[in-house]
């Protein structure tokens, strides 16, 4: 297994930054991609979203986007489609950029057929980074059965990744007053995470964004604020590294080596949250095992 050495620099809101100002370094190579959640509305907050990722890519350009869930409130027809998804994201759809959907609980199942959302008509599913490794797991954490987790556990197992990612819906660990922690999902699946290494997961749901403090080894993160906010959702937890639930929100990545950095940004192009997740393999006699609790310098 392997063992996870984090080292996590967190920014406090910078006001002076734009979007123009990323932070990552833009090296030739890396893996670059973005992160939303709960984002299918249709209206002005999407659509203001939309604009500062699709301004970031003309300094940061991403490849591909990954969608925590919530893709479609409300009807998904191709009018819904055209207004909720394909308008908003124009400039980058039609610069080649892909966007990799997971299901969120007001998501139709069916969605899964909506080729633009490339999830292979498949409820959950895997894809891999082309010259890289890293692989990420897209779930349905709407319905975790035997056969899902039977799949997953497969899947990880056979990754041979470096930089095994996931995203879906539900948080495994939230500070959100309305929603909080999915205790009976994080029984069902973090072990499989802490058992495989992966490193990270993106999820939505919460409308708010809130990096959580490296939980058995994992960073999550939750990103359900690129269209929905819930203003002043977050309560006091032990849980918060960073939080913010005053603004719109995504999340751009670049994943060079064992260093994975993250910027997050407002609908106002100001950085709420940045830092870097250092991931380093450790051998022991008995052979690489993954840590529980890792090393975090602020």
């Amino acid at each position: 297994m392997r063992r996870l050495l984090i080292t996590l620099l967190a920014c406090g809101l910078a006001a002076s930054l734009r979007a123009q100002d990323i932070m990552l370094p833009l090296k030739d190579g890396s893996v670059k991609f973005a992160v939303i959640g709960d984002t299918g509305t249709g209206d002005n907050h999407q659509y203001d979203v939309a604009k500062v990722l699709a301004a970031s890519s003309a300094k940061f350009p991403f490849e591909f986007v990954l969608m925590a869930g919530d893709n479609m409130y409300g009807g998904d027809s191709a009018r819904d489609y055209k207004k909720k998804f394909e308008t908003p994201y124009k400039p980058l759809l039609d610069g080649g950029v892909k966007f990799y959907a997971a299901l969120g609980n007001h998501d139709d199942p069916n969605q899964r057929f909506y080729k633009p959302f490339n999830m292979n008509a498949e409820r959950y599913y895997t894809f891999k980074v082309p010259n890289s490794s890293v692989r990420f797991f897209a779930l349905d954490s709407n319905y975790m059965d035997n056969k899902q987790l039977q799949w997953l556990e497969k899947e990880l197992a056979a990754s041979g990744s470096d930089w095994k990612i996931a995203f879906f819906h539900h948080p495994l660990y939230s500070s959100g007053a309305t929603h909080g922690s999915a205790d009976v999902l994080r029984t069902q699946i973090e072990p499989l995470f802490v058992k495989y290494g992966v490193a990270v997961v993106f999820t939505g749901h919460e409308h708010f964004y809130e990096r959580i403090k490296p939980q058995r080894g994992i960073t999550y993160f939750i990103g359900g604020s690129s269209a929905k906010l819930r203003t002043g959702d977050i309560t006091r937890t032990n849980l918060t590294a960073k939080g913010f639930d005053t603004g719109y929100t995504f999340t751009l990545v670049e994943i060079v080596g064992d260093d994975l950095m993250f910027q997050t940004l407002s609908q106002r192009s100001l950085t709420v949250d940045s830092g870097t997740i250092r991931k380093t393999d450790v051998q022991t006699p008995d052979g690489p095992r993954p840590v529980t609790a890792p090393t975090i310098t602020k």
